[in-house]
């Protein structure tokens, strides 16, 4: 863990907003971590039903993958995607979470117009997605706009229509196709999975910042 560079850009000190609790162990030590910055971590407990902050990367419609630099904090290019297809959705992270991939944790948000990289938003988890990218663990937080009309009532991905759901299954698994790069996608999991990935991605970062501050 001692190569991880997660902390090194400002938006990482987001609050993650209000979906659930991480132990207390957790909260006190990333209390510390953060007690001189103008934001202090936050994770109150509340409905399962509640928000939490999503970083913006790739805006909905995009064929261009970017993604944050976590050197500079500023959101370069990665590559163009190399099939014929387009990011269906908004896509970013979550801020103060940390995956088995050494980076934050993905999420998907469903709503009705793209959103400029680099900008944040209230997002629900209301599903995750289950994927295995060449053979590592890659999950991913389908959500909504906490903000957005059309979708701030929708609290279970069972709410969602067949389709878009088989859109979204279908893009993950044929973007990365003439990269000649596999990608599995496993049936989608509902609302309380994907509250507990979180939960687990907060432990995470928690313990990442308990180690940083011993060296």
């Amino acid at each position: 863990m001692a190569d991880r560079f997660v902390a090194a850009h400002p938006w990482h000190d987001l609050e993650i907003g209000t979906l659930v609790s991480c132990s207390l162990d957790s909260q006190a030590v990333l209390a510390i971590f953060s007690r001189d910055r103008a934001s202090c971590f936050v994770a109150k407990p509340q409905a399962l039903l509640e928000s939490v902050f999503q970083v913006v990367e790739i805006a909905k419609g995009s064929k261009v993958k970017y993604e944050l630099d976590k050197q500079s904090g500023l959101i370069k290019v990665d590559r163009v995607l190399y099939s014929s297809v387009v990011y269906p959705h908004n896509y970013g992270f979550v801020p103060r979470t940390l995956c088995e991939d050494n980076d934050p944790l993905d999420v998907l948000v469903i709503m009705q117009e793209p959103v400029l990289p680099g900008a944040f938003l209230r997002a629900k988890a209301i599903g995750l997605m289950p994927m295995i990218d060449q053979g590592e663990k890659d999950d991913k937080i389908i959500a909504v706009c906490a903000d957005d009309p059309e979708y701030k009532h929708c609290t279970d991905i069972k709410q969602l229509p067949p389709h878009r759901l088989a859109e979204i299954r279908r893009f993950f698994e044929d973007y990365k196709k003439n990269e000649n790069k596999q990608v599995e996608v496993e049936d989608f999991l509902p609302a309380e999975k994907a509250i507990e990935a979180v939960r687990n991605s907060m432990d995470l970062y928690a313990a990442y910042v308990v180690e940083t501050l011993r060296q």
